[in-house]
């Protein structure tokens, strides 16, 4: 039974569908960025090296039809602000949140909202306030977000609590700062349909009743 979902998304222009590293489109739609690489459906198991990803970034910069950004660290702070928001007012559980440069996570409980609902929100609200900053560097036009982006979903607690430190370690793992956001709440245990799951505390040095 699903719990949790581990949301992701990109920054406009920064995952796009011939993307080196392999991705879940089917078609090229933009003639201009078609002949850069080939569809290769789903994430490749061994990426290509960071040189021919930073190549192929350089080529799309001159063709995409607006720049390609990448978010400052106050724009992060706006992005994570207005997830906060949307979190308190749709009484969404975030376990974990990462907003990097070019892309998010988002670990959150399972919710009415579906998990392309969650998105939908919080993708909204974002880009809003990241326009509204002022000195806003994207004007109405500009697409803050790269689209729908993609859902895993978490159905036991190993998983929950492997993908939530996936997500922690995620800044530090490009050498950034350690991300604490106020609206992130520990995880638990909560599993659906069995609410608050906790592990038995394991008892210290009993022997079976036979060696006793």
């Amino acid at each position: 039974m699903i719990s949790a979902y581990h949301l992701i998304w990109t920054a406009y222009g920064w995952w796009l569908p011939n993307d080196p590293r392999g991705s879940n489109s089917r078609v090229v739609r933009v003639a201009q960025i078609a002949d850069l690489g080939e569809l290769h459906p789903g994430r490749k198991r061994i990426l290509p090296a960071s040189t021919e990803i930073r190549r192929f970034y350089e080529v799309a910069r001159e063709r995409l039809k607006y720049p390609l950004l990448v978010f400052t660290p106050k724009e992060i702070a706006v992005i994570a602000a207005g997830f906060g928001e949307v979190v308190r007012d749709r009484g969404y559980t975030c376990y974990a949140c990462a907003v990097m440069p070019d892309h998010v996570h988002l670990v959150i409980r399972k919710h009415r909202d579906s998990a392309e609902q969650m998105i939908g929100h919080l993708q909204e609200a974002s880009a809003a306030a990241v326009r509204a900053k002022p000195q806003a560097r994207r004007g109405a036009d500009h697409p803050v977000w790269g689209g729908p982006g993609w859902k895993v979903f978490l159905e036991s607690r190993g998983h929950i609590e492997r993908t939530i430190e996936y997500v922690r370690r995620n800044p530090m793992n490009a050498r950034r700062p350690e991300q604490k956001w106020p609206f992130v709440t520990a995880y638990d245990g909560w599993l659906a349909g069995l609410g608050t799951k906790r592990r038995a505390k394991p008892q210290a040095n009993l022997k079976p009743p036979f060696e006793q």
